[in-house]
Formats: C-alpha cells, structure tokens, sequence
C-alpha cells in the first residue's frame, strides 16, 4: 500500500515537471519563432534595430539608392552607419572597416576621426558622451572584431545603448556606468575604446 502510494507521488510529481518543462520550451519556441533574422525588435528616431541571431550571422550587404556602403546586414555596423545615414544625413569618409576600427588610436581626444567624419573622445575625455554618440569597443575572444552602439539616453552616472547584433540572447539596450574623474569622463566597461560624435557645424 505505502509503494502504490509513492508511485503515484513520482507519478503525479513528475507530470507537473514535464508540464512545466514542455511549457518552458514552448515559450522559448515561440520567441525564438518571433524573432527571425530581421524582425525589427526595437528603433531609435524611427531607424529600427534587427534580430541577427548568432554574432556572426551576415544576410548580404546593405547599401543606399545613393551607392553609400552601410555594411552587413545585420551587423551592430550596418545598424549605426544607418542610424547616422538616415537621421543624421553623415555619411563616413571611410564606408568600410569592422567595428572596433571606427576608433583611430592614433587620433587625439577631441580631434577630428577623418576616416569617420566625427568628433573622436577617448576613455578619461574632457567630453562627457551624449545621446546620439557612437559608443566603439575592442574586440574579445568571442568576438575579434569588437562593437559599436549609439548612445540613447544619458544621465549623471550612466549611459544607456542601443545595439544590433549582441547576439542570440542578447538585449538591444544595455546600461553602462559613467565616471567623471578629475572632469574627465570614463565608460566603466573594460572594452570600451572611446566614442564618436558629429562635430559641430
């Protein structure tokens, strides 16, 4: 009698775990289902950002009517070069390169990134970043050939970033923490190299 009573236990018990797993999964399929290579899963000022799946997934090159080279659809770069192409009406000196090569090591803090077209601040910079700034960080194991994002919202000791391409489960916005040091301003993030702005005109 105490043994059919345990069976039925396990029974019942393991019943409500596969309900429970199967249920799980079947969220998951239907978000993953939701989110096919480019499906539009966020915007900033209209420009949308794209599901790409895995980092290294590339669905062709995307350019403009004009000729202009906004890159790999849809990697983090084709994201901001349309961002800036379509809102901003910049387009880059240089159309090509990977992410982590819109910072030029060689440009000063505040001078002017010629390849880029833009405003060049380094990590410890005298300009604190700013909504629409181009957020440039170095590549990493998983990833040699680093990211860029674009700064959306700013306040006193953050910043927050819109992105394409973070991966399968990564988000389309991350929040990063800002430091000022001596007036000079520093993204709390190891890879961050620097970041970029439109000069003014």
């Amino acid at each position: 009698m105490q043994i059919m009573k345990w069976k039925v236990v396990f029974v019942i018990l393991l019943s409500i775990f596969l309900v429970i797993v199967f249920n799980k999964f079947d969220v998951l399929d239907a978000v993953l289902n939701q989110r096919k290579v480019g499906t539009a899963i966020d915007s900033l000022n209209g420009v949308k950002v794209y599901y790409n799946g895995k980092i290294s997934n590339i669905e062709g090159r995307n350019t403009t009517k004009d000729g202009y080279n906004l890159g790999l659809k849809y990697q983090c770069v084709e994201f901001v070069k349309r961002y800036y192409y379509e809102y901003y009406h910049h387009k880059m000196p240089d159309s090509y390169g990977n992410a982590k090569d819109f910072f030029d090591v060689e440009v000063s803090d505040g001078e002017i990134n010629e390849k880029r077209g833009l405003l060049q601040c380094k990590q410890l910079s005298n300009y604190k970043p700013q909504v629409g700034d181009l957020v440039i960080l170095d590549g990493h194991k998983g990833n040699e050939y680093g990211h860029v994002a674009i700064v959306s919202k700013v306040s006193k000791n953050q910043i927050e970033i819109i992105q394409q391409n973070p991966g399968i489960a990564g988000k389309s916005r991350e929040i990063f923490q800002l430091k000022s040091i001596n007036d000079k301003w520093r993204i709390e993030h190891d890879r961050v190299l620097g970041w970029l702005r439109l000069r003014k005109s």
